[in-house]
């Protein structure tokens, strides 16, 4: 074990081997619950020709990795598999209605990000991606239980009716803004979000959420929007 590059679940801390993959799932060296929907083994973690990749293992189910400030973020599909090229990432997955996030600290990355601050606007912009404020809220909310300071790498996802109701919205309207905000980000390439074979209502939820959580559109101080009136 090399004691340096870790990952972390619900505040515990597992070693990442130099010679062997470690595995994510509901039954591998990381068993991050018992939930029916999660694949035993999902995730592959292994260091090979100098770098650190990450596979999905699984046939069903895709993950969001990402460079922990959000300036970076990938999809990775059922047999995919990506380098893992920065200090410190992220990796977000929702099995059943949970999400899961697991963070992963990996020595002499690959790469470092350089960040210039700009002076913001007062609107919500991704890339060329504008949200009004209505679409913003629609995202805190189905955001809002992995947002909570409680939470511990596992949090529910919100089912549209209750999103709706936090918002005190009817569901038609949320589910029209759902759409339109899956739309935009699909237009801004974001995938998993809209259009793909077999994309359940629930996966399209649970994949905005990470998105929207490894990008950092949506953070905690966002929290009391919901029960603002005028916003």
């Amino acid at each position: 074990m090399t004691g340096e590059a870790r990952a972390e679940f619900c505040g515990e801390w597992f070693d990442l081997p130099d010679d062997g993959a470690f595995v994510i799932g509901r039954d591998a060296d990381l068993s991050v619950d018992d939930n029916p929907y999660l694949h035993r083994r999902f995730l592959s973690i292994e260091r090979r020709d100098g770098m650190w990749w990450i596979a999905n293992l699984g046939g069903q189910l895709a993950a969001t990795v990402a460079e922990r400030d959000g300036r970076f973020q990938a999809w990775l599909a059922p047999s995919a598999h990506l380098p893992l090229v920065f200090e410190d990432m992220s990796v977000r997955f929702t099995a059943g209605g949970t999400s899961y996030e697991v963070n992963l600290v990996l020595p002499s990355p690959t790469f470092t990000a350089n960040v210039h601050a700009a002076e913001g606007t007062g609107a919500t912009t991704l890339g060329r991606v504008l949200l009004t404020a209505d679409q913003h809220k629609l995202v805190i909310a189905l955001a809002e239980p992995a947002l909570r300071p409680e939470r511990s790498g596992r949090a529910a996802v919100p089912s549209s009716a209750e999103a709706a109701a936090r918002l005190g919205w009817s569901l038609t309207k949320f589910n029209r803004k759902l759409d339109n905000v899956c739309q935009k980000l699909k237009r801004a390439g974001v995938q998993g979000l809209h259009g793909e074979p077999g994309n359940l209502a629930s996966d399209r939820r649970g994949r905005l959420v990470e998105y929207a959580l490894s990008v950092r559109l949506v953070t905690a101080d966002d929290l009391p929007l919901l029960d603002d009136p005028e916003t």
